[in-house]
Order: C-alpha cells, then sequence, then structure tokens
C-alpha cells in the first residue's frame, strides 16, 4: 500500500482524531498514488496513524480508520453502517424515521460519504472519488444491514464528485429488489407527508437536516401570517400550514421549487390557512412587498463554498437579513439560517447583528439552531457542525 508521510509536528490532528490531512502536512509520498487510491499514512518517526482515501487537492488524505483497516473488506462497511443505524434509532422518534439521514460524513467516521434513508430506498451520494469507487461494497453492506425493509440502493453522486472524474459518471440504481423501482416516494415527517424524487431533486432530494427546526416553527405560527423565503419543496410551509397558520406566502426563483410545494402542500390539505406562492427572486420580493410579516423563515443556498467566496457570502447575508428584518411586523419571528460551512457559527451571528442594525430594528435571541441529530458532527471535526440558525423576536 502507498506511504504518506507527514512533516515532523504534523501529525497533531490526526492524533485528536481528526479526519483530514492537508496537503501541505506531507513530508514525502512512497509510491504514486491516483485520485481515490487507499493510503497509509505515519507520522516521521514511523508510526501508523490512520488509512483513507487519497486525493490532489487541498484536503489530500480522508482518514476512514486510524487502526489497520483493510477497506476492501465487507465487514468494516458492514460495522460502520450497523453503527449508524444504532445511532439513528437512539437519537430519532419513531415519527422521523422514515425519511433520516444514515451516514453523515465525518460525523460517522466516513468522510466522502452521505447515506439518506427514503421510505425503502437508500441515496448514496459520494463527495470524493476514493468513496466513489467503493459503491458496490457500500450498497452490498446497506443491504446486509436493513435486510428485506431495504428494497433499492440509488448512486446520486455526480453533482457533489470532482468535475474531471464526474464528467465520466453517471447517477443510477446501484441495485434494486424486483421490478424498476420509482424515483420518488412520499415520505411522512411528524405526520406531514412529502414527495420526494432522488432523482431530479436538489442534494438527494430533500432538506432533511432542517427536521426539528421545521417542527419548531410550527409553536410560533398558529393564527400567523407566515413568509418561507427560499422555500425549496416547501419544508417550513407545510409544517406552518399544518399547525394553524392564517397565511402561508412560499417564495423560491425556481418554478421547479415552487411546483413541488404546491404539490406538497396539496398532500397535507386541508388546511385552515390560504397558501400562496411567488416566482420570484427573494431580494426583489423582500424589496417590492409592502406586508408585514409576524413570522418569517429565511433559509437560502450556501452563498459560499471555499474561503476566497466568504466575504463576498457575509455582505449577501447582510443584505438578506436586513432586508428580511425590515418586513417582520413588530413583535415578529424570524427564523434565519446559513448552511455555509466557511461562515462559521460566530461570523453568522456577528453578520446578523450587522443586519440589524442597518435594519434599524431592535432584536432578541430566542433560539441557537444547528442540523437535526440525525446529521452528528464529530467532536473531533467541529467542520461538520455546517447548519447555523436563529431564532429571533424582532421588535
Amino acid at each position: 500500500m502507498i506511504k504518506v508521510i507527514l512533516r515532523p509536528g504534523k501529525e497533531e490532528p490526526l492524533r485528536r482524531f481528526h479526519p483530514w490531512v492537508f496537503s501541505g502536512a506531507i513530508g514525502r509520498i512512497e509510491g504514486e498514488p491516483d485520485d481515490g487510491d487507499v493510503v497509509e499514512v505515519f507520522d516521521k518517526k514511523g508510526k501508523r496513524m490512520g488509512v483513507g482515501h487519497f486525493h490532489h487537492g487541498s484536503i489530500a488524505v480522508r482518514i476512514l480508520s486510524f487502526e489497520p483497516t483493510d477497506l476492501q473488506n465487507r465487514a468494516f462497511w458492514e460495522g460502520k453502517l450497523a453503527e449508524a443505524k444504532r445511532v439513528r434509532e437512539k437519537a430519532l422518534e419513531p415519527p422521523a424515521r422514515h425519511a433520516y439521514r444514515l451516514v453523515h460524513g465525518e460525523g460517522d467516521g466516513l468522510p466522502g460519504l452521505v447515506v439518506d434513508i427514503y421510505g425503502a430506498t437508500a441515496v448514496v451520494q459520494c463527495h470524493s472519488i476514493g468513496m466513489h469507487r467503493q459503491r458496490e461494497l457500500i450498497a452490498e453492506a446497506l443491504r446486509n444491514v436493513y435486510g428485506g425493509s431495504l428494497h433499492a440502493v440509488y448512486d446520486k453522486s455526480r453533482e457533489s464528485l470532482p468535475p474531471n472524474y464526474a464528467a465520466g459518471q453517471t447517477d443510477g440504481y446501484i441495485w434494486s429488489q424486483g421490478k424498476t423501482p420509482d424515483s420518488e416516494a412520499i415520505v411522512t415527517e411528524h405526520g406531514i407527508r412529502f414527495k420526494v424524487n432522488w432523482e431530479t431533486g436538489q442534494k438527494t432530494g430533500f432538506f432533511l437536516d432542517q427536521r426539528d427546526n421545521r417542527r419548531l416553527l410550527a409553536q410560533f405560527v398558529p393564527g400567523k401570517t407566515v413568509l418561507n423565503a427560499f422555500c425549496y419543496t416547501g419544508g417550513f410551509s407545510c409544517y406552518a400550514l399544518h399547525a394553524g397558520a392564517a397565511s402561508v406566502h412560499s417564495v423560491d426563483i425556481s418554478a421547479k421549487a415552487m411546483e413541488l410545494t404546491t404539490e406538497n402542500a396539496a398532500l397535507n390539505a386541508p388546511y385552515p390557512g390560504e397558501h400562496l406562492c411567488f416566482t420570484e427572486d427573494v431580494m426583489r420580493f423582500l424589496k417590492n412587498t409592502d406586508r408585514q410579516y409576524e413570522v418569517m423563515v429565511v433559509d437560502p443556498p450556501a452563498f459560499a463554498k471555499s474561503l476566497d467566496k466568504r466575504h463576498n457570502a457575509v455582505q449577501g447575508y447582510k443584505r438578506l437579513n436586513a432586508a428580511a428584518m425590515e418586513k417582520v411586523a413588530s413583535g415578529g419571528i424570524l427564523f434565519t439560517f446559513s448552511c455555509s460551512q466557511v461562515v462559521g457559527r460566530q461570523l453568522f451571528y456577528n453578520t446578523v447583528v450587522a443586519a440589524a442594525l442597518e435594519a434599524g430594528r431592535k432584536v432578541r435571541v430566542l433560539h441557537h439552531l444547528t442540523q437535526g441529530a440525525d446529521h452528528p458532527v464529530s467532536l473531533f471535526h467541529p467542520e461538520g457542525a455546517y447548519l447555523k440558525g436563529l431564532v429571533l423576536y424582532v421588535a
């Protein structure tokens, strides 16, 4: 196996079980690894530190095991997936187990891998070439861990893989039981129904990370006017309607998203409130509307995925939140989020403070929010806490 030897003093993150080896920490490589190859990592003195997947990039190695391990051994994958399943059985109430994240990358000791469960279908999304090469083993391990309750495993990796490699790949079923499986399912989350299409939807088809935050929203909305900005498939909208909001306005620039929101709202009818959809840029909508909303949700897509884009992202979050606060009624509630990993929790908080000052609003923090328990964060990899949210009382 190819050996990666660290520079002196660069082994400390691995001693603390951080799963990334940056290219600058490498002293030399014994061999010529290709992207996706399995390599062993050693410190300068020859002590084995871990085994993982290699990539010619800033993150050169993603560690999958800190012990000697054969990554081609099916037992390794079955053990990891079975442990992840046990964690979800402890962390999630039964009503939340119809659609959930089974594997959350580094949080489950499998950097580069996401697995979401939608009823009887597992959707696999690989973020590294090395992990994508293991997809057949992963599918086999999923079948063994879930038994007859799993009917299909779908690979949705093309959009998340490095572009040069992804160009030669296609999404599709790795395995299915019997007839050609459907590409969508109706899943239930705390009694609310959603249509999920893993072939055409964003990410794996649904944003599971907001489950707990959608549920929290429900306590604020009975009898209130609600705006759901960047609604995507209408998750927050459906929770608000189900909880008795007087009216819900859903806004997204994507016509496809608005179709899905309308379908999901219909799945949960009847409800007492009015639901209106607006296919429009959120900033333009906020600028042009003369309405004041009693409850507002602002959940934009990631504004930055790399450090060099962070400054512009922060300015974008500031403008967006200032515009939102100007349209929240006095005494109203604002749920605001950032899913940009490079924008940390404190930076996001400071940005929202700046937005409140710009909008001239007095604001109290009621809740600090994050992703659900099926998106666990390794204590040794705090970068995994990517979702930041605040529930604000706007005076």
